[in-house]
């Protein structure tokens, strides 16, 4: 018969090890299921933390190794495993979390996965992945020194992609669709002040080419119609993130993929937390995720006492 754990936390980027943190200190007997051997999640390819209170310019890898020890130390039990699916047998019944390796129970679950990067599916895309094309400026930034490089979208991420390539890149375009940026004004601000950052309004690329290595980037201007192909060896897509719930479909309500719950992480079914990215809210970042996974524990914690 399977141990059944109080609470399963499937995830550990930030949200799932706040949780993870939280649970602990309520002495829940816990486990954490993490795809990948080393804990963090996004944070781990994120070159800098600038807005995370009292850790200012930290790495974001050094962040993610920061919340696992703080988790280990208080003892957090951790399996890697990959979720295929979850079987949900009702208020105060055990929920089964199937694996690809292992089966697990417990009494209740947080939906901590968070969310990956978006394609743009152009021709080439896939075949350069890797050899040009990136969706982590902060990972591959590096092999562009002094390189020309484009970065497409109109976010947050975007502008703070290029504003890290300009540092290192002879040249950088920033390709957006519409005609304003969608960024907080602070960034746009110290994107407009580099020299060597060219924007291409209204413009979105139609495929990226290259025989082995990317070499050329086809645009069209949205209002004109006029193409475009720029020479350039890198390409670094920024058009946003999917939430990793397909394991989780059906389970509770979700809006886009991602999964409906509130600041308390509630979700529809009862029993089961979302935490993170994967859920539905304002602003995802570390701080919000971190914060995330408190909310959850606190409202698993109610769920378990009444149940």
């Amino acid at each position: 018969m399977a141990h059944l754990y109080d609470l399963i936390i499937i995830g550990s980027g930030p949200a799932g090890l706040g949780a993870a943190i939280y649970a602990q200190r309520a002495r829940l007997d816990t486990l954490v299921i993490e795809k990948a051997m080393v804990s963090g999640g996004q944070v781990l390819t994120t070159y800098e933390v600038d807005n995370y209170p009292g850790l200012p310019g930290i790495s974001g890898y050094d962040l993610g190794l920061k919340l696992r020890e703080h988790a280990d130390k208080l003892g957090a039990q951790f399996a890697e495993d990959e979720v295929e699916r979850v079987e949900d047998g009702g208020p105060g019944a055990p929920k089964r979390v199937i694996c690809a390796g292992e089966t697990y129970e417990a009494r209740a679950l947080i939906l901590a996965t968070g969310a990956v990067h978006r394609k743009l599916g152009i021709p080439g895309e896939e075949e350069l992945a890797g050899m040009g094309v990136s969706y982590c400026a902060t990972c591959d930034g590096a092999f562009f020194r002094n390189k020309t490089a484009a970065v497409i979208g109109g976010g947050d991420v975007a502008v703070e992609d290029a504003i890290f390539l300009a540092r290192m890149c002879s040249k950088v375009y920033l390709i957006h669709r519409r005609d304003a940026l969608r960024a907080a004004k602070s960034l746009q601000e110290s994107l407009m002040a580099l020299d060597n950052v060219e924007i291409l309004w209204d413009s979105v690329a139609e495929s990226i080419e290259g025989s082995g290595q990317v070499e050329r980037l086809q645009i069209s201007n949205v209002k004109t119609g006029e193409k475009r192909k720029l020479e350039l060896q890198g390409v670094f897509i920024a058009v946003g993130i999917t939430p990793e719930s397909r394991a989780f479909e059906g389970l509770a309500e979700m809006d886009h993929g991602y999964i409906k719950a509130g600041e308390d992480g509630i979700t529809s079914a009862p029993g089961i937390f979302a935490a993170g990215d994967v859920r539905t809210k304002q602003l995802r970042q570390i701080i919000t995720a971190a914060a995330d996974g408190a909310n959850a524990v606190t409202s698993a914690e109610r769920y378990l006492t009444e149940h």
